[in-house]
């Protein structure tokens, strides 16, 4: 595993073991991994909107926020865990949340001097038997 994975994976790990993530609101509660790489000299735009709309509207949205990294050897790159109550309620979660009024007007404001990101990668996961 490279060293960058690892060191991702373990942050992940510790913050879900030390309690920063709320209880368990079901058995088929999922959490998403998501990084974002953004168009040079964006990522302070994307840092905005989070901070000012996105995390906001999600919760509203039922995704629950649990934490955001910038990875210190990877420029340009936003990396965060949101959570679900099911695989099924993502999906829902995500067309809700696309189709809110609100973020389209977020987003159409946000990259109107163009696209803040240009990749985006996702990767879903269960808590194992033995995780705390």
């Amino acid at each position: 595993m490279p060293y960058q994975t690892f060191m991702i994976a373990l942050i992940i790990a510790i913050t879900l073991s030390c309690g920063f993530v709320q209880a368990q609101t079901a058995d088929g509660e999922v959490y998403e991994m998501r990084t974002y790489t953004t168009n040079d000299g964006k990522l302070d735009a994307l840092h905005q909107r989070f901070r000012e709309h996105t995390m906001r509207i999600f919760t509203k949205h039922g995704m629950g926020n649990v934490a955001y990294w910038i990875p210190s050897d990877t420029p340009n790159t936003l990396i965060y865990v949101i959570s679900h109550a099911s695989r099924e309620a993502a999906q829902s979660n995500w067309q809700a949340f696309v189709q809110d009024p609100e973020w389209q007007a977020v987003y159409a404001a946000s990259i109107a001097d163009g696209e803040l990101v240009k990749n985006i990668d996702s990767v879903f996961m269960t808590k194992t038997d033995y995780s705390p």
